[in-house]
């Protein structure tokens, strides 16, 4: 399914949908589905520029808001068939548990994938992979600065990230399923784990408000077919304006963030063919 997302749309760009009820226009504020008509409006003019949305569970459970996050996928499901949801939940924890999340993922909510934290090792990513065709995409090397402190972390001759990505790219992903979280913010080390993980889907987050670098994230995430990153920007999509043209403007942001990450792709495949020739 991402496969042909990316070659269908020749896009690579993710949409994060993290609505925040303060930063919504005012035309949306105090609407019983605020947050559900907010991102619709968006995915709907940037749907022929994604190669997948991710909605952030949090801020809709915040906002006792879980009704709106399941019509918003099956909104997406309905109206964007063939473009992944990759529910941004970030679980972890025992295999009885994991089990509930997992139901919770794919069977409520219907999302295509989901995030989760590998810390408690294979048990609790084992409930995630009996869902055929669902993915499990496993924080590797984050993009805060905070995740140094313990992804940097040697462990037995190479650092805790590089342990994960060679365990998601082996021993744990027995079906496939398995993908990971790289931030833009580190392309060194997004480059250590293509190199340890050469057919894994990367999720980069980073790009836009973060300040993560579109050619360095290309040069160092791509994989050998030319695509291989869900490369997201949220806030400088979903917030490009406050007023009621928001749906337009966050489009225009994500046409020139597409329009940046082909470019960069284009340079690197020109690149690697001097290189050669």
């Amino acid at each position: 399914m991402l496969s042909k997302a990316w070659q269908g749309q020749d896009s690579q760009l993710c949409v994060g949908l993290d609505p925040d009820p303060d930063r919504l226009p005012a035309s949306l504020r105090g609407r019983p589905d605020a947050l559900f008509a907010f991102c619709r409006a968006i995915v709907d003019r940037t749907a022929d520029l994604a190669c997948a949305f991710k909605p952030q569970i949090a801020y809709f459970s915040a906002a006792r808001a879980e009704d709106q996050l399941e019509a918003l996928i099956a909104h997406i499901h309905a109206n964007h068939p063939g473009l992944p949801v990759i529910l941004d939940a970030k679980r972890g924890d025992i295999g009885s548990t994991a089990e509930r999340y997992a139901k919770e993922a794919f069977e409520r909510y219907q999302a295509d994938a989901v995030t989760l934290s590998p810390y408690m090792g294979r048990d609790s990513i084992e409930p995630y992979l009996r869902y055929p065709g669902r993915g499990a995409i496993l924080l590797c090397r984050t993009s805060n600065p905070g995740g140094s402190d313990l992804q940097a972390l040697d462990v037995g001759g190479e650092k805790l990230y590089e342990r994960v990505a060679r365990l998601a790219a082996d021993a744990w992903n027995t079906g496939g399923e398995l993908g990971l979280v790289v931030g833009a913010t580190f392309p060194a080390e997004l480059a250590r784990v293509r190199e340890l993980a050469p057919t894994l889907p990367l999720l980069v987050p980073g790009i836009g408000a973060q300040g993560g670098d579109v050619d360095a994230t290309v040069a160092a995430g791509t994989d050998t077919d030319g695509y291989g990153m869900i490369i997201s920007s949220s806030r400088a999509i979903l917030y490009a304006s406050g007023g009621d043209d928001f749906a337009e403007r966050a489009a225009d942001v994500a046409r020139a963030t597409r329009d940046e990450i082909r470019a960069a792709s284009a340079r690197r495949r020109t690149a690697k063919a001097d290189a050669r020739g």
